[in-house]
């Protein structure tokens, strides 16, 4: 059987152009003796707005392990699918974010939920979770109302995982739950029967995302009480531990944090809990790899930093089109972005400055930056013009790409106390 080892992350990249780069970031961890699984992901969504194709991610994958002779373990993630999409990410992929989101809130048959009620009214009562402070007091109406708001989302993740499981065998993928994407977070306790009902649908998760409090704003900080998250964070990783034994659930079973990318803030809580309880997590970041492109092509000059500028010309002619898919996750204030005659007289380190998530610097954009991180549009639409400035500018892309990954995520996350991290 397939098993995700303790630590894992993951890297989206928009055009499959920077897996080496990528993966560059994962071996300078490793050599610093933090031994973390590189996974590459890319939604159906990206795909479709890019044109490409989920082998494509596979080929880009596989190329950077044979030529940076990389021996240890790697996944190609099925980002976000469900049964209407599914079918493209059989071939290539061994990693399947199961997403039913959308299932949440929506009532199972009388007869499953019945079924459920059946099978867990054992917990009702009074239930302690080692590691929670407070005892949860659960009754038969509060076990219906969690059974109604996830029990169908949890049997839709059975037949997806079923589907796969018909079609590459069983053990041979890494299996991810997500409800990430709901409206509201998920307590501890609805985790907890969240999990009961994973189990019951024969689903060998080893990672679970949860929505978390707080704002997952694409390609910036998190926008939340850092402390209620610190909170929810060890509880959860409270509750898997405990489910884990419960319910015969996978002994890797960890977290999965959905991030959007760059959310700094929680990075320390993240690694304080996980070097204080030695659990694992997945932290899954996408879009940061494209920015830190049109960063190395502005600074590059010339027809790269002609590019960047275009790109962010075009976004902004276009922003509610390219805003639309993304309303839930950006907060983007028009009256703080630049015009375009002043981002035209900008030199490339003025644009990168104002791109780079570095919030000491003076020139850093919030606003600017997540135009350009749901921008990646622009560019697809550029064709050749924009894959082959990425070709020319390889050199000066890849080691922003590299240095990003690797001093702003993994290092804030992974590397407080590197002792504690090898698997």
């Amino acid at each position: 059987m397939m098993k995700l080892e303790r630590l894992s992350f993951g890297m989206g990249d928009r055009f499959g152009y920077q897996g080496k780069a990528q993966l560059q970031a994962i071996i300078q961890a490793k050599e610093t003796g933090i031994d973390i699984v590189p996974i590459w992901n890319k939604s159906f969504r990206e795909h479709q707005f890019v044109h490409t194709s989920p082998d494509a991610v596979r080929e880009e994958a596989d190329a950077a392990v044979e030529a940076l002779g990389w021996t240890g373990s790697y996944f190609v993630d099925a980002d976000h699918i469900g049964l209407n999409n599914v079918d493209h990410f059989i071939p290539s992929s061994d990693f399947y974010i199961l997403d039913v989101a959308d299932f949440t809130g929506k009532a199972a048959s009388a007869q499953d939920t019945e079924a459920f009620m059946s099978k867990f009214s054992e917990y009702t009562g009074t239930l302690e979770i080692p590691g929670i402070e407070a005892a949860f007091k659960i009754d038969r109406e509060r076990l219906w109302a969690i059974a109604d708001k996830y029990l169908l989302a949890v049997k839709e993740a059975g037949r997806i995982y079923r589907h796969i499981e018909s079609a590459k065998g069983r053990g041979n993928f890494i299996t991810e739950v997500s409800m990430d994407e709901t409206d509201d977070p998920q307590t501890a306790v609805e985790l907890f029967f969240i999990l009961a009902a994973v189990s019951e649908e024969g689903i060998p998760a080893q990672t679970i995302a949860p929505k978390f409090t707080g704002r997952f704003n694409k390609g910036v900080d998190y926008v939340g009480d850092v402390i209620q998250f610190e909170k929810e964070f060890n509880d959860d990783l409270a509750v898997i531990a405990f489910a884990i034994k419960a319910f015969g659930l996978p002994d890797n079973l960890k977290l999965s944090v959905h991030s959007g990318s760059d959310k700094f803030s929680i990075y320390k809580p993240i690694g304080d809990a996980i070097r204080l309880t030695g659990a694992g997590v997945h932290v899954k970041t996408a879009g940061t790899t494209w920015l830190e492109e049109l960063i190395g092509l502005a600074e590059a000059g010339g027809e790269g930093l002609l590019i960047a500028k275009e790109v962010y010309r075009k976004a902004l002619d276009r922003m509610v089109e390219l805003c639309e898919p993304y309303s839930a996750v950006i907060d983007i204030e028009s009256s703080k972005l630049p015009g375009v005659e002043e981002v035209n007289a900008w030199d490339g380190k003025r644009f990168a400055a104002s791109l780079r998530h570095d919030q000491t610097c003076d020139a850093y954009n919030m606003h600017f930056r997540q135009l350009l991180h749901i921008g990646f549009k622009i560019a697809a639409d550029m064709g050749d013009r924009y894959l082959n400035a990425l070709k020319e500018y390889e050199a000066v892309i890849a080691k922003h790409v590299s240095e990003n990954l690797f001093e702003r995520h993994i290092k804030r996350l992974f590397m407080t106390d590197q002792a504690e991290f090898s698997q």
